[in-house]
Order: C-alpha cells, then structure tokens, then sequence
C-alpha cells in the first residue's frame, strides 16, 4: 500500500510503501476487542474494600449472657446485623489481570493499523519537529495534517527534537505523543487519525512485521 508522505506545513513531498505485514494484515475485530478488554482490566487498581467483623472497630464482649434474658443469642456486637458491625459479601481488592499471549497482542496491533490504513487514518511526515515549544505550533501543524480530527502522533525514540513535540502536544486536548515502543490497542482505536514519522516505520517493522 502506497501512502503520501507529508512535511510539517501538509505539503505531499512524497510516497511510501508501508509494510503490508503491517498494514495489510486481516482484520481481526474480535481479536481486538479482546485486546482492548485485556488493557482496560489489567488497569484497573482494585482498591475498593469494605471491612468484615474481624476489622471494624470495637466490640469482642459478649453483649449478654447466653441464656435467661429472652432475646437472641448473641456473640458479639460487630457481627453484620449489628449497627456499626462487619460487613458480608462485599467488594475486596483483588487483581482484573487477564493474560493474553504476546503474538496475539502483536496481531491485534496489526489488525488495528491495517482498519487505520483502510480507513485512510495514517498520517506518514517526513520529519516530525518544530522551531520550539510551543503548544501554538503543534496546533497549527496538526491542524495541516489531520484538519480536525483527533491525533495519535508516535515518535521512534526520545530526543531532544521529539522531546520539544511531546510538550507542545501535551496541552492539546485531541492529540496525544506515545512512543512507538507503547503503542497500544486502546490509543489506537480512541484516536481517528495516526501520525507517523518515516523513522517510525522502521521501529513497527521491527516489532511487529
């Protein structure tokens, strides 16, 4: 598959052949909503808790004696129908991780750059930098680029040029920098439009070819 490839000002200086291992692959929906499933729950942190009868505070006297008095028998006053008591079945922290093997995370990657690709949501640039940080910039490029549509912009490594894009792209609201070593099912799939560097498709053939 043959893309344009743009400059920083949307001007086509060329042409691309992507990688059709990459950006040919089949389309898999299914492998890909269980990708995107797999990152949401391994995110989750799990912190919600509630206390059993043993934790709460107080209590560890018999309220009265077992026999005699003609009410219930109780044990203590902490169990869970006792006000200020224990709680029963109820939430505790505990771990969402869902393993998935590494080849299908890859072959998910792939089925999402290739719906991308059909879609025409890659974006190639010859270089990806500006004069200096500023969020101004970023904007106007972007807006050359992709026109409205939200942006996913990869850069290949960290350096101090890709250094100067993430920060005048981390105060736009429709665009996020991610490293092509974390290049991930749920940013692609959130954002319209994919802006890639040529640099960069050396990186994904890397990994994911």
């Amino acid at each position: 598959m043959k893309v344009d490839v743009y400059n920083m000002e949307g001007q086509k200086v060329q042409q691309v052949e992507l990688p059709a291992a990459i950006f040919e692959a089949p389309i898999n929906v299914d492998l890909m909503h269980q990708a995107y499933i797999r990152q949401m729950a391994n995110a989750r942190l799990g912190t919600h808790d509630t206390k059993v009868r043993g934790e709460v505070a107080g209590g560890g006297k018999k309220p009265w004696k077992q026999k005699g008095t003609g009410r219930a028998r109780q044990g203590g006053s902490r169990a869970a129908q006792w006000v200020g008591g224990g709680r029963i079945f109820t939430p505790h922290p505990r771990k969402y991780t869902q393993r998935m093997p590494l080849k299908m995370r890859r072959a998910a990657l792939r089925s999402a750059l290739s719906a991308k690709a059909a879609d025409d949501g890659i974006v190639v640039v010859d270089n990806l930098s500006i004069a200096e940080p500023k969020t101004r910039l970023m904007a106007q490029a972007l807006k050359r680029l992709v026109g409205e549509s939200t942006a996913l912009v990869v850069i290949p490594e960290k350096s101090a040029s890709y250094d100067v894009v993430a920060r005048s792209t981390s105060n736009i609201a429709d665009a996020k920098v991610l490293l092509a070593g974390y290049l991930n099912i749920r940013d692609l799939l959130t954002f319209e439009k994919v802006v890639l560097p040529l640099q960069v498709l050396d990186v994904l053939n890397a990994t994911l070819a």
